[in-house]
């Protein structure tokens, strides 16, 4: 699997957190070095992993 790269350009919000501490954001993300979107998903407190979302 190839590896994805991402670099959240800026945090617009976060919407809720779960039990786990993960929290669902609002942010605009550059993925693969390409320009930046608008993506909603949740992330771990250190945004190391996240789960699934929508660009």
């Amino acid at each position: 699997m190839a590896e994805l790269k991402y670099e959240i350009v800026e945090n617009l919000g976060s919407l809720g957190e779960n039990a786990r501490g993960w929290s669902k954001e609002v942010n605009l993300i550059s993925w693969n070095e390409k320009e930046p979107k608008y993506d909603i998903r949740d992330w771990a407190p250190d945004h190391s992993r996240m789960g699934k979302g929508v660009t």
